[in-house]
């Protein structure tokens, strides 16, 4: 409880955390509105494929010009100044750097960005989860072989809802279930960036204002976000993947604990120890008050009479049978928060959500008829959706993960709702993030 006198201890000794960010979009530019009012932090360098955007974003968030003006990274750590340039190698292989931000995201881009720090020797931040999704076990082996620490950002919701699911466990609770909120009805698997404000809630105007990227909302609204981030928690906490996907069960926040509890016991879980996403809106459409939307939570179980009477004594809401109840944080504020893993990292060496275990895995599913020929254009566009699933069920299979289905022509017919498999597809096995999957998979079946 003590990170920020920390960080402040570091700021009066000259002695920041001193970071290298990949990546100046939405999620960067906010955890750059923080670093500029947080000097136990140095932002060394900023790398982009367009400089003049990184440099328009530093100016929307308040940077003044000479803070971010330094000719090179030589003179940025020196000065105490930033470099904002597009040569992501220079970056993660200067010495002044301490920890990488991976923050592209662009799945296949960073795989090679984080394999490539961690043969630097840096510290890895990974904001881009839809790369944790598919291969975030590689990469806790890989760190752990280079003596380095990976990481899940702060701020998003996987490494929130793991931080609950970890003070869940630290004070003696079972945990039955964990997950986020999500807006979300049937027919959003199906939405473009052509659609997205509509259903989001936004209108064009809003979104441009923002900055905000359509593809990347859209992977939010279309589901896929919702399944990359329950495979990165199911991953991190030990816990399953649904065999037939997300339910998306409709609730408020007090009514996760009668949710997220057994079918056997009138919930939506096949059994206890499972993620899943609560929608905000009812089968209707309807807002339902008090949702958890932007949120995440753990439900948790008081499986003695003692913990039971000690819910009903202290008026905690529960399931009706008084065995269940959730503790829930309502909001999630992304980027603004990432200050948060780079001073875990950097003060205590500590990562704020890393893989263990492969249990969940995200297909890439055909949102529409696919024909021979057209090209796979990844999380939050117009081919497919991400949907959840084992990982072992996934793997046997044969689906394509959706951080892979970038850019891969299809070279069979897929029909609607169904997972894109290796035989539907032409890809390139010489990637980095090819490999890696493949080691990740080569693991599953060696502990199977």
């Amino acid at each position: 409880m003590n990170l920020a006198t920390m960080l402040a201890k570091r700021a009066e000794e000259g002695r920041p955390i001193r970071v290298g960010m990949i990546g100046a979009g939405k999620f960067g530019t906010m955890f750059l509105a923080q670093a500029e009012r947080q000097r136990g932090i140095h932002v060394v360098g900023i790398c982009d494929l367009n400089p003049a955007n990184a440099k328009s974003n530093l100016d929307l968030v308040g940077w003044d010009a000479a803070r971010y003006g330094a000719d090179s990274l030589d003179a940025a750590a020196r000065d105490g100044t930033t470099h904002v340039g597009d040569d992501w190698r220079a970056l993660v292989a200067h010495p002044a750097v301490e920890i990488v931000i991976e923050c592209t995201g662009a799945p296949l881009a960073a795989v090679t960005h984080i394999l490539t720090a961690f043969r630097q020797g840096k510290h890895v931040i990974n904001v881009t989860v839809e790369a944790d999704a598919f291969v975030g076990p590689g990469f806790g082996v890989k760190a752990a072989e280079a003596g380095v620490i990976y990481s899940m950002a702060y701020g998003d919701q996987p490494a929130l809802a793991a931080d609950l699911v970890d003070w869940a466990r630290a004070c003696g609770f079972s945990v039955v279930a964990a997950g986020r909120g999500h807006k979300w009805l049937p027919h959003y698997r199906q939405s473009t960036p052509d659609t997205v404000w509509d259903h989001w809630g936004l209108t064009a105007e809003q979104a441009e204002r923002g900055r905000l990227n359509p593809k990347m909302f859209n992977a939010f609204l279309d589901g896929s976000k919702p399944a990359i981030e329950s495979a990165a928690i199911a991953n991190v906490c030990g816990l399953d993947a649904p065999s037939e996907g997300l339910v998306f069960p409709p609730g408020s926040i007090d009514d996760i604990p009668t949710l997220a509890r057994p079918r056997s016991e009138g919930g939506v879980l096949e059994r206890k120890g499972m993620v899943e996403v609560i929608s905000c809106l009812r089968e209707d459409g309807t807002q339902i008050d008090h949702d958890i939307r932007k949120g995440v939570w753990v439900c948790f179980e008081a499986d003695t009479e003692y913990l039971r009477n000690c819910f009903e004594e202290y008026k905690v809401v529960t399931d009706p049978s008084g065995r269940y109840m959730c503790e829930s944080r309502r909001w999630h504020l992304i980027g603004l928060e990432l200050a948060y893993s780079v001073a875990s990292i950097g003060l205590r060496g500590e990562p704020t959500g890393v893989a263990r275990e492969f249990r969940g895995d995200v297909a890439a599913v055909a949102k529409r008829v696919l024909k021979a020929g057209e090209v796979l254009d990844g999380e939050g566009g117009y081919t497919v959706s991400g949907g959840l699933r084992p990982a072992a069920m996934s793997v046997a299979g044969g689906y394509v993960p959706l951080g892979l289905a970038h850019d891969v022509k299809l070279v069979r017919d897929v029909a609607e709702g169904a997972p894109v498999t290796w035989d539907h597809v032409e890809i390139d096995t010489t990637t980095d993030a090819y490999r890696l999957r493949r080691e990740v998979v080569a693991g599953l079946d060696a502990g199977a």
